[in-house]
């Protein structure tokens, strides 16, 4: 009995470990096995074994391709066998796949997001007019806003003026305009007036008298 304990280190790694060890041995059985009659018979009643684990998918035909996928995968690609799918490479399983591009934005003012970014390219193809002034207001009242929220003690206007100027590429210019930005005190408030904050709420006993 001494003789026949298997340790971990002495076995091999399982491959797929959600199948288990009894049925990495099964395949490995499989794939010792030298008549190929027999052999083909065994593989497929280790399909279906593993068929039996996910009873609701076993008859779904691309879980069946998965399945024997999976069985040639076991047997580290050693097991010749009559698939009725075609049979993995070791190649196609290492290949790694190409690496998916994501759009990278470092903006040089962060607090303002990469939106305000967009509004401004936007703005500046439209043509010159009160909607496009409108517009451009609108974009220099929500940076002041945005500005507020990373700083709030205060932020001048001539700083939005000139972040709006270096980000439009000197497009945007409202220095020298007579219309003023919205106070900074009503843009905080605004941001109170729609913030999630859930408000606090006291149960209060209405007759006024003490629980213990």
């Amino acid at each position: 009995m001494t003789y026949e304990l298997e340790y971990n280190s002495e076995r091999s790694k399982l491959i797929i470990p959600e199948y288990g060890r009894h049925l990495q041995k099964m395949v490995e059985h499989a794939v010792a096995i030298e008549d190929e009659a027999e052999r083909n018979k065994v593989a497929k009643s280790i399909i279906a074994v593993m068929g039996n684990m996910n009873p609701h998918l076993r008859d779904v035909p691309d879980f069946q391709h998965k399945l024997w996928d999976q069985l040639f995968i076991i047997s580290d690609f050693k097991l010749d066998v009559d698939s009725p799918f075609p049979k993995p490479s070791r190649e196609l399983l290492e290949e790694h796949p190409e690496p998916m591009t994501y759009p990278q934005n470092f903006p040089k003012y962060r607090f303002y997001g990469n939106n305000i970014k967009r509004m401004i390219d936007e703005a500046v193809k439209w043509e010159k007019g009160d909607l496009r002034d409108a517009l451009e207001y609108t974009i220099a009242n929500h940076m002041k806003k945005s500005y507020l929220n990373w700083n709030r003690e205060s932020v001048d206007d001539d700083v939005i003026y000139n972040h709006l100027k270096e980000l439009s590429g000197g497009e945007i210019n409202l220095k020298n305009s007579e219309e003023d930005l919205s106070e900074a005190a009503n843009l905080l408030r605004a941001n109170k007036k729609y913030s999630n904050t859930p408000k606090k709420t006291t149960n209060r006993n209405p007759r006024g008298r003490k629980r213990y």
